[in-house]
């Protein structure tokens, strides 16, 4: 909290202040369908794209017939490889390194094949006319002859000797051969082990399916590139396609309105991205593309797909010496921005959980198959580092004949043991694991357990009950956009780099706000998905938006109360050294006030008394206004437990969720009613990809 605001001052008096369930803002807008979404936008002049992608999962292009298709109604352009060969591929930067010190292998994605398709769906030509359905019917008039090959779609396969070769410059399929940890003590520590627990295992690879389709629309204005795209951080997609483009920043500006969910998917750019822009350049009008699901499944980028052998060392009273995972990571036919992230560095942060397991060790190697790209989705490996924990306890339990709840709480971090420096080098501050863990058991009924399992076995169904303990190593905020800005019609501004895609930015950025300077929640507006408006932006994504944003709104109202001191000075004709700031009182917005007297001018008033007064004498801000940049924090370690009793048909095999319980310790919560639909989310995308994938 700003240093303004009194030791004294309670926040949840607030109405709509931080930690209230405070309804989200946005929702009257979005579930009355008045979102704007970029399929609903029309320019004038719009004109349609169509991707005319490969149905062969790995094959030689020998030719692309397009006369047909341009001979078509409407078409205005039949475009292939060759005629975007000025655009720059799109490449992994991630400075990650293999065991022998080498950097990864990056492999070079045009927007369109032109040498060799590596995937089904892969794009190697689109068309352009001046209705979708023509533009349909002409891709579909395009004659591909591509010459087949073999194909491998598992990153095992692809690492065995004789395997189908994807890039000439890429011997044997691998990116990165990744190793983290002290193999050393690891070693020692299974070797002195009077039990070891083996598993393999496999993180499915799942498909994001977002409720809104990719979508978007190019166009050339004022000799500017513009990108209308559903993303999850304008500043970085337009650092992004102004690479891809070859022009500088500034000539490229990226606009996003609601975004209909990604997880992690949007964050990039794609091939189709260039294609709209470079055809609005060359034909002169607005080229809008929007994904069919069909498309979505096989061109968005996928989710997961790890095979793991993983492997605990205990000692003979099931306290853990050492755990290790030995992986091989998929990355798909072309290396996403974050594509090697989730197996390498993602899973050695995570895989310690809240466990004092004094030594770890991760060995993955990434590969490249003939299948859709993988980027990040859901959580990007750190779901996958507690998810292998969690089974090799329960495993061990099993083959040690120990209770997998007691295994648990003698290997938690203890309180006295915090701060906890962890092999992986985060540094946890504090966690009350254990206690957290019992609390979770307790709420669950345990002592109704037999009852409910002898009840479903009357009716012939069949009771599990099962548990999970996780520590979440979230992304660690780096410099974040907070700018204020109070307009003439009485609303306030939030400039902010992060951006919503389901989240609801909005209400919590206006509660903090809202606390910090008690400007009315309901005057409160955000502006997230405009480059032109910003000077930085991490964008959203490793759960780290409202630490970010949320501190640099906190850290920009402190210097819009050092400007109002100057400006309040003036309205009031008074010193500025005797003015004082009372951000609320019971739920008054925020006052600037003499000291030790009753005269004072709210918050709002002095914005629209700066507003209203073009001449201002000398040392009088022109407004309220702050541009900030928040420099970083350290990431956070969110963790909790979570309980779920299951129904088996064993003649069907069908499952039915009977009960499902999550106690979690995520600190200050500025909405609890958020960090609850949150929650939701993630408990029926985990069961999603559990049971339905």
């Amino acid at each position: 909290m700003p240093d303004t605001l009194p030791a004294s001052f309670d926040p949840t008096r607030l109405k709509f202040g931080i930690g209230q369930p405070v309804p989200r803002a946005e929702d009257p807008t979005l579930l009355t369908g008045r979102g704007r979404y970029t399929d609903d936008i029309q320019l004038p002049g719009q004109v349609w794209a169509v991707m005319v992608r490969s149905p062969y999962a790995h094959g030689v292009i020998r030719g692309i017939g397009t006369e047909a298709a341009r001979a078509m109604p409407g078409v205005l352009g039949v475009f292939t490889g060759a005629d975007l060969a000025h655009i720059r591929p799109m490449t992994c930067g991630m400075p990650l390194k293999n065991a022998d010190g080498t950097p990864l292998k990056t492999t070079k994605r045009p927007p369109l094949a032109i040498d060799k398709v590596r995937q089904v769906g892969d794009a190697v030509a689109f068309v352009v006319a001046e209705t979708r359905a023509q533009a349909k019917d002409a891709a579909e008039a395009v004659e591909l002859d591509i010459e087949s090959l073999d194909a491998v779609v598992d990153a095992s396969a692809a690492a065995a000797p004789g395997a189908p070769q994807l890039y000439d410059d890429i011997p044997g399929n691998l990116v990165l051969d990744y190793v983290a940890g002290d193999s050393a003590k690891v070693a020692e520590g299974f070797a002195r082990a009077a039990h070891v627990t083996k598993l393999s295992l496999r993180n499915n690879r799942v498909v994001v399916a977002a409720m809104e389709p990719r979508s978007a629309i190019g166009t050339v204005e004022d000799g500017r590139y513009v990108l209308r795209v559903g993303c999850q951080g304008v500043y970085g997609l337009r650092a992004q396609m102004a690479q891809l483009m070859g022009v500088e920043t500034k000539q490229l500006r990226v606009l996003t309105g609601n975004v209909g969910g990604s997880f992690g998917m949007k964050a990039g750019a794609y091939p189709e991205y260039a294609c709209v822009l470079h055809a609005a350049k060359l034909l002169g009008r607005p080229v809008k593309w929007t994904d069919e699901r069909s498309g979505s499944f096989l061109s968005d980028a996928h989710g997961r797909d790890h095979e793991v052998e993983a492997e605990l060392a205990l000692d003979a009273d099931g306290r853990f010496l050492a755990v290790r995972l030995t992986s091989f990571a998929n990355m798909g036919a072309w290396l996403s921005v974050v594509a090697p992230l989730m197996g390498t560095g993602n899973f050695f942060k995570n895989l310690q959980s809240n466990y004092a397991t004094p030594a770890l060790e991760v060995r993955t190697k990434c590969l490249l198959t003939n299948t859709t790209p993988v980027s990040a989705y859901r959580g990007a490996g750190r779901p996958e580092g507690n998810y292998f924990m969690e089974r090799l306890i329960e495993q061990a339990a099993i083959e040690m004949r120990l209770d997998p709840i007691e295994i648990r709480r003698r290997n938690h971090i203890r309180p006295e043991q915090f701060p906890f420096t962890a092999p992986t080098g985060s540094v946890y501050d504090s966690g009350a694991f254990t206690a957290l863990l019992e609390q979770t058991i307790a709420a669950s009924d345990p002592e109704g357990f037999a009852a409910r399992k002898a009840a479903s076995a009357s009716h012939g169904m069949l009771r599990g009950r099962g548990i999970g303990n996780f520590l979440e190593c979230t992304a660690p905020p780096a410099k974040e956009q907070g700018g204020i800005r109070f307009e003439k019609d009485g609303t306030v501004t939030i400039i902010t780099g992060t951006l919503d895609y389901g989240q609801g930015h909005w209400s919590a950025f206006a509660q903090v706000l809202h606390t910090a300077l008690g400007v009315p929640f309901h005057q409160v507006r955000l502006l997230q998905g405009d480059s032109d408006e910003l000077i930085a932006g991490g964008g959203t994504g490793g759960s780290k938006s409202l630490m970010a944003s949320g501190a640099a709104i906190l850290e920009a109202s402190e210097k819009v109360i050092e400007k109002g001191r100057a400006a309040a000075a003036w309205a009031l004709e008074a010193a500025a050294a005797d003015i004082e700031f009372e951000p609320h009182d019971d739920n008054a917005e925020g006052r600037f006030v003499i000291a030790g007297t009753d005269r004072g001018i709210g918050i709002m008033d002095l914005a629209a008394k700066l507003h209203a007064t073009p001449a201002k004498p000398e040392g009088v801000p022109e407004s309220l206004d702050v541009t900030h940049v928040f420099d970083q924090a350290p990431q956070a370690y969110p963790n909790g437990c979570h309980i779920c009793e299951v129904e088996v048909d064993p003649e069907t095999g069908i499952i039915r969720l009977d009960r499902y319980l999550a106690v979690n310790d995520f600190g200050v919560q500025v909405n609890p009613l958020l960090v609850a639909g949150q929650a939701h989310g993630g408990i029926a995308q985990g069961v999603g990809q559990a049971l339905m994938e």
